[in-house]
């Protein structure tokens, strides 16, 4: 008997959304357990059939988006009636590229089924490529030995010329490779609970109507990340690749997917010149260049820096105002640092989402000397709704849910500190002009959805609802 993908998709499309209550308003830890329990074994996509015998829905590759921004311009439902010729399983990195160009009609719809881990650095011999083969004779430590008082130097040592040429051409031949261009109507769905890929950044560029679910992408590694000694107080390492990537794309839906440093956290990397460890990451997920209308539901971002960044750079006000329109509902960020989300210049809907971080984590610590939730941004207009932040330990408090960089359109409701109700309109100031004002925007005037009350709603949905492993999906 085939699998059936079991459904925790949140906040469907056809719930009507209750009438608005006041805010900072708060359920019993009853209640809101018992709205979850119904939530999650009652509300289904509106295009989940049930199935004969009783056990749970099947999910259809054809579903859609069912809250949020990538409802809207139309809807998001990837490749949904894909002919059967589109419609692939893939085990590795060359089937993937083959099922993504199908048969030379990249961006007529397609169902792509992932099974098993895709590796970005696989060969076409099946190798798995690292640091020396894309940059024989690349040193980290000579790299670092080149940079002097007064910067970068070719003439500090013998090698620096060559360590400088190598690092950049170490880092173009990685991108070539780990890059996979996901076309416009494409959903990716993974089988089972072991599906995903590593060393590798899903790039969505120019793309339109994209559809991931229940995979589990693993950060690729950036052999030849680069030092700045002038970047910030300390000085700053900057990866270039992510986990995941959308530039100059619309209506995308990523649901139940893990985000993830893996077995390769930061914490496990040499120690640089600033006395932290080298970044070898950059973003799970990141958003630029006129993005716009994208869900991201019931996903889990792990151990992690920089996370999320909407909107790249406080200039880019030609391509992003009116723009990086998102909603981030129902996920969990655990051990994330930062940028969960960023948000420059976009619309964004906060909406019952889980912060769990811990100063003492010895893989990913979470402290409050730069680490922080959600992140306020030039132009920016946030609506936070029920978001729940658990953070422990020293040097860590309720000022750490919110930051802002000069943004001055921002609104909070009903939002939970280690359980108990915190106001972060009053927690959020821009340090010149006292309290941020209200976003400027109503969700509820673009697209219905229904709130979980409660914080142990919220942190129950965050601890067991999210992420690859989840959803149970049918092998097609």
């Amino acid at each position: 008997m085939p699998a059936t993908m079991r459904s925790t998709t949140f906040f469907p499309r056809s719930a009507p959304r209750p009438a608005r209550q006041p805010a900072r308003r708060a359920a019993t830890a009853a209640s809101a357990l018992a709205a979850l329990s119904l939530l999650l074994a009652g509300l289904t996509a509106p295009t989940a059939q049930a199935d004969p015998t009783g056990g749970p829905p099947t999910i259809s590759p054809d579903d859609a988006a069912t809250v949020g921004w990538a409802t809207q311009g139309g809807g998001t439902d990837g490749g949904a009636g894909a002919p059967a010729g589109s419609v692939s399983v893939v085990t590795d990195r060359a089937g993937l590229l083959a099922a993504l160009d199908n048969g030379g009609r990249r961006d007529e719809p397609k169902v792509v089924y992932v099974s098993g881990t895709i590796h970005g650095n696989e060969a076409a011999d099946g190798r798995l490529l690292g640091e020396q083969d894309y940059a024989p004779g690349y040193d980290l430590d000579k790299y670092l030995s080149c940079f002097g008082d007064e910067g970068w130097s070719d003439a500090l040592h013998d090698y620096c010329g060559a360590q400088r040429r190598l690092r950049t051409t170490g880092s173009n031949n990685l991108k070539r490779q780990i890059e996979i261009s996901v076309p416009s109507n494409t959903t990716l769905l993974g089988l089972g609970d072991d599906a995903g890929f590593d060393a590798a950044t899903l790039m969505l560029h120019l793309s339109h109507d994209v559809v991931v679910r229940n995979l589990t992408l693993e950060a690729p590694v950036d052999h030849f990340t680069s030092w700045d000694p002038w970047d910030g107080e300390l000085g700053a390492w900057n990866a270039r690749f992510d986990a995941m990537s959308s530039v100059t794309s619309t209506n995308v839906w990523v649901d139940h997917v893990t985000f993830t440093d893996g077995r390769y956290p930061d914490s496990t990397a040499p120690t640089g010149p600033n006395g932290r460890p080298v970044n070898f990451h950059d973003g799970l997920f990141d958003v630029k260049d006129g993005s716009d209308l994208i869900t991201v539901s019931n996903s889990r971002f792990t151990d992690h820096d920089k996370t999320l960044l909407i909107g790249s750079g406080d200039d880019n006000a030609d391509t992003d105002a009116g723009r990086l329109r998102m909603t981030f509902v129902g996920n969990a960020f655990e051990g994330v640092c930062q940028r969960a989300p960023r948000v420059r210049y976009g619309q964004v809907h906060v909406l019952n989402n889980w912060y769990r971080g811990s100063s003492q984590d010895p893989v990913s610590p979470v402290t409050g000397d730069h680490c922080y939730g959600i992140g306020l941004g030039i132009e920016s207009s946030v609506v936070s709704e029920g978001n729940a932040f658990d953070y422990t330990g020293p040097d860590t408090g309720p000022g750490m849910a919110v930051s802002n960089w000069n943004a001055t359109r921002f609104s909070d409701s009903g939002s939970w500190f280690r359980g108990s109700a915190v106001d972060l309109d009053d927690v959020v100031t821009d340090g010149t002009a006292g309290p941020v004002g209200a976003a400027g925007w109503d969700p509820a005037d673009v697209y219905p959805y229904e709130s979980l009350d409660g914080y142990a709603a919220v942190k129950h949905h965050g601890k067991h609802g999210t992420g690859a492993g989840v959803l149970e999906v049918a092998r097609p």
